[in-house]
């Protein structure tokens, strides 16, 4: 999807809009017509004309209220090509006739409510979240294949074969009923996060959204501890923003970053939602991530980060969630308790070789053992596997 329109407003990218808006065009459209596959063709196609359109015509007024009125007619001339029988006619008919289909079941947000019903038990949870990513953040095939560290073809044939099990399996694309919302919470947990670490640094349009789902969520399901974990996290990683990348668009990493920077109003929010998580005494692991961001939090007033406990909360987080990135965070941690050596025999037992981070992580570690032309290596294959021009200055910078 490429292309700009002008408008009185400026000149706008039809990519901007595209990320922007695909998942709520699709989300209401989904709403409207009842079939994942139609909606999403729809949408696609009314971005097309957009591409086609908009340059000559100018910036519509409401350019996402233009894509889901031109994506609803396309789906009720397809209805009304495709009808066999009466009901497919009246379909098309209902369609035609209704601005906004009525709302039902105890999820409001129309796009939370896409993320509920893509997160049906019948597939598998790492199915749900791609499946999810893909229509709601409007990412590409590629952008949740990076997201999985699986190649763009996997992914591709997941996608897929989650389609056809929907389709196959009549699965519908409903509200969920009150009752299917604790089952299901946990794919919807980790659809938000994706969307959240996907917009981390080149775009907090995506990371906003997902705050804004992390609330929608706690205000559902207020007594989910996890679901605050979540919101929790969301919040003390997106208060450091401001001073995360420089004025020249670098990385700052953490220990380099100016503190007084940080928006502290989100830096208090997520740690009173971390102390209501300790008092119910039921961690899990986003809860435990969310600690930890306390924990590096602290350090604005304090001035040091307390390293110690950090590896304490890394040791629990192990247990619970025995992942890579999990193991590679927590020798991080080692790292800055115990030593670089140490740390860096951790690091070489992982199989993260596709994980740009990784890498960085080793060209670190070997830096402070003095072993510069190994860290260079280490430090070119991060550049090699980058996912963001902020981080690729940065590596330039360290390979000299």
């Amino acid at each position: 999807m490429s292309g700009a329109c002008g408008a009185s407003r400026g000149r706008v990218s039809i990519d901007e809009i595209y990320r922007a808006e695909y998942g709520r065009a699709v989300s209401v459209l989904v709403r409207a017509v009842g079939d994942i596959g139609l909606a999403e063709e729809c949408v696609q196609d009314a971005f097309v004309e957009a591409v086609r359109r908009w340059p000559v015509d100018g910036l519509p007024a409401s350019p996402a209220g233009w894509l889901i009125t031109t994506a609803r007619n396309r789906a009720i001339d397809r209805l009304r090509r495709e009808a066999s029988r009466d009901e497919r006619h009246r379909q098309a008919l209902d369609l035609l006739s209704a601005d906004e289909p009525a709302e039902e079941g105890p999820v409001r947000d129309d796009r939370m409510r896409l993320i509920f019903t893509c997160c049906h038990p019948a597939l598998a949870l790492g199915v749900r979240v791609a499946l999810t990513l893909r229509l709601i953040g409007g990412l590409s095939t590629a952008e949740v294949a990076r997201a999985f560290l699986v190649p763009e073809p996997t992914m591709a044939q997941r996608l897929v074969r989650a389609k056809n099990k929907i389709r196959d399996a009549g699965i519908p694309y409903r509200v969920p009923h009150e009752a299917d919302l604790p089952e299901r919470v946990r794919g919807v947990l980790a659809v938000v996060y994706l969307i959240f670490n996907e917009g981390h640094l080149d775009r907090p349009e995506l990371s906003a959204e997902a705050v804004r789902l992390g609330r929608v969520l706690a205000a559902l399901m207020p007594d989910e501890p996890e679901v605050l974990g979540l919101l929790a996290l969301m919040l003390l990683s997106e208060s450091r923003r401001p001073a995360r990348t420089s004025p020249y668009g670098e990385l700052v990493l953490l220990s380099d970053q100016d503190r007084s920077r940080w928006d502290h109003a989100l830096v208090e929010e997520g740690q009173d939602l971390v102390r209501r998580c300790l008092r119910r005494n039921q961690p899990g692991p986003y809860q435990l991530q969310a600690a930890i961001n306390a924990v590096h939090s602290d350090a604005a007033s304090t001035g040091e980060t307390d390293w110690a406990q950090i590896l304490a909360l890394y040791d629990q987080l192990m247990a619970l969630a025995p992942t890579p990135v999990v193991a590679l965070n927590r020798a991080v941690a080692v790292g800055e308790v115990a030593g670089p050596a140490e740390a860096l025999a951790l690091v070489d037992a992982l199989e993260l070789g596709r994980y740009h981070l990784y890498h960085s992580v080793r060209g670190h570690l070997l830096t402070r053992l003095g072993r510069t032309e190994e860290a260079a290596a280490a430090y070119g294959n991060a550049l090699a596997t980058a996912t963001s021009e902020a981080e690729r200055t940065l590596l330039r910078r360290l390979l000299g």
